[in-house]
């Protein structure tokens, strides 16, 4: 034991357990500031929460070393099993944990709490990593794209329903990892125009958007059926835009009155349109007529997304961000007080322990989720620039070790570590510097609590034994 031990201390990375252990340790470090007691035992005190914490930090580094120590093959072996008990783990929060904070994501134990979600990322990630790396299995194929979806969405539904959206938005960083495996580009595209679609539906009404995508889709139908080779006769095209004019008209006068006249004359404008393309099999206008009609659905679901999924402090957060109300004393305090915070720490920050805004508590949240602004006022600029770099480099060091594995599934499960920590950390910064919607994530190893840091630690210390046994096929 002692000598497997030893061989695989030679065959780590290095360079992501000396990051890690950094970042770890500033994690503690930034959150012995933000809730500093001078009225405490100690800095061990562990009925503060820098003491708890520090308790956790020694179970996560036992947790690392039990990883490197558990044979490689484990990890593939009983995925299907740890992606079940996570599943069940969530269920039973859903059903029968107690309404913290909006939220049902916490069991409590105790003393303790313990939050599946965390852990819900882990297990999808090495789920997907095994069916996506199964022979037969592709990304691009519509077996693999069901399969895969599957995998993804239950966690991701289950988390919803618990009313934590923000965790449940971490799932979709796996569209990155997708994209490595062979999913066509505009998928991605596509999904990012939907993102788009459904932000300026929130912004402008979904009526407006509808509408621009209808006459996008007309315009391109009449621009193709005067083409030469796709000409179709004058009084088709008339009919066409009459179908869908005529009522536009109605609705601009009328308003609310005609809107569901607005939306029979885009079903007759679709039956010419569907009945074209399918006979002439002109590929773009087929692209075309799926972004239409997807922008209407997308548009026309924001309004059954806000008043049964999100939670109206949820709602409140995504208004406020889009300039659509102003709560400075509510959902914008928390943004405000941060950037306060950041903007205050100049180039080389006030010092450890001297941040006015982390002392005297103006930010609250500030050892979970807005953590990034302690950095930021008493480190500084370069303090804050030293730790991104540290970030970038750890999932730059990770992808690049990805792509030297032998098996599919050590590949496939690195890039799932690299997409789930990047959205991590580039959602948690930007929303404490109000680039981002507030929607609740913590940053890796620096925001407080045990199955944040337990669950990164498990996430990334797998993927560290499986690269330090790249040379053994696993499946």
């Amino acid at each position: 034991m002692a000598q497997q031990f030893g061989n695989i201390l030679q065959k780590i990375d290095w360079h992501i357990i000396l990051i890690y252990v950094f970042l770890v340790f500033a994690g503690w470090i930034n959150i012995y500031s933000a809730v500093f007691d001078e009225t405490a035992a100690s800095i061990v005190d562990i009925d503060q929460k820098y003491g708890k914490q520090l308790i956790w930090i020694i179970a996560a580094f036992i947790l690392a070393v039990s990883i490197l120590i558990i044979d490689s093959g484990v990890y593939y072996a009983f995925a299907d099993i740890f992606y079940v008990l996570v599943l069940l783990a969530l269920i039973g929060v859903y059903l029968f944990a107690p309404e913290i904070k909006g939220a049902r994501s916490w069991i409590e134990i105790g003393p303790f709490r313990f939050q599946p979600s965390e852990f819900a990322k882990l297990a999808t990630c090495l789920m997907v990593a095994k069916n996506l790396g199964q022979h037969g299995v592709s990304i691009v194929k519509r077996s693999g794209i069901f399969r895969i979806g599957i995998i993804v969405l239950i966690p991701a539904l289950l988390i919803v329903m618990q009313g934590d959206a923000g965790s449940a938005l971490v799932f979709a960083s796996l569209f990155l990892v997708f994209y490595r495996e062979g999913m066509p580009f505009f998928i991605i595209l596509f999904g990012v125009g939907a993102v788009l679609i459904f932000s300026l539906s929130i912004i402008w009404g979904a009526e407006i958007i509808s509408i621009l995508s209808i006459i996008g889709c007309l315009i391109a139908f009449v621009i193709y059926g005067t083409q030469k080779k796709h000409k179709l006769p004058l009084t088709t095209l008339l009919l066409v835009l009459a179908a869908f004019l005529l009522p536009l008209v109605c609705y601009i006068i009328m308003e609310e009155k005609y809107i569901s006249l607005l939306f029979a004359g885009f079903i007759l404008t679709i039956i010419p349109l569907a009945v074209y393309t399918y006979k002439k099999k002109v590929a773009m206008l087929m692209v075309l007529f799926g972004i239409a009609f997807g922008s209407v659905a997308i548009s026309q679901s924001v309004d059954y997304v806000f008043s049964h999924i999100l939670e109206a402090h949820q709602q409140k957060r995504i208004n406020v961000f889009f300039g659509l109300e102003s709560d400075p004393r509510g959902s914008e305090f928390n943004v405000i007080q941060s950037k306060i915070a950041i903007g205050s720490g100049d180039w080389f920050g006030k010092g450890f322990l001297d941040g006015t805004q982390t002392k005297n508590d103006f930010v609250p949240e500030q050892s979970t989720d807005f953590i990034f602004c302690t950095i930021g006022e008493e480190w500084g600029f370069v303090g804050s620039v030293i730790v991104i770099a540290l970030f970038v480099y750890l999932i730059c060091r990770i992808m690049r070790d990805a792509e030297r594995q032998r098996t599919k599934f050590s590949r496939i499960y690195g890039y799932c570590v690299a997409s789930v920590l990047f959205f991590h950390i580039a959602v948690n910064i930007g929303m404490t510097i109000g680039l981002m919607p507030v929607i609740g994530i913590p940053l890796p190893f620096f925001s407080y609590g045990g199955s944040s840091l337990w669950g990164f630690t498990i996430l990334l210390f797998i993927f560290v034994k499986l690269d330090a046994n790249r040379e053994q096929l696993i499946q």
